[in-house]
């Protein structure tokens, strides 16, 4: 299986990790568009119970923007996901769409896109970084 997702383990309560991604997701240039509480939504709509986790619809609208320009359907993989699932009481896995990933669904979009990729990978890859380490 090809690896779509760039992705760490925290020790951290589900919480606290929660904040601290949106924080470093701000930190690296990104706001938060959509919010997705995973557990909430399937306990209301099937009455399962799945571990604590939600989808974080990240977006830098620079970056956003140039990939609009650049290939319109894009915006069918936009925004970056990035999601925060407790493991247990004290561990916390954070995973991000790998936007390099979008290169190989987007095809021949050419320099632009490829530009948009490698820098939002690079903000993505340093807030993960940031988290591991703090």
């Amino acid at each position: 299986m090809t690896k779509y997702t760039l992705q760490i383990t925290v020790n951290r309560p589900y919480e606290e990790a929660v904040e601290a991604v949106r924080g470093e997701l701000a930190a690296a240039g990104f706001g938060i568009l959509t919010e997705v509480d995973l557990k909430a939504t399937l306990k209301a709509k099937l009455e399962v119970d799945v571990a604590p986790q939600v989808i974080l619809g990240a977006c830098r609208p620079q970056l956003a923007h140039q990939a609009l320009q650049a290939e319109p359907s894009i915006a069918t993989l936009l925004p970056c996901n990035v999601v925060v699932r407790a493991l247990d009481d004290t561990t916390t896995v954070v995973e991000a769409f790998d936007p390099e990933a979008m290169m190989s669904i987007a095809g021949q979009a050419g320099d632009t896109l490829r530009t948009v990729a490698t820098d939002a990978r690079q903000r993505l890859t340093a807030a993960l970084a940031a988290l591991e380490n703090n």
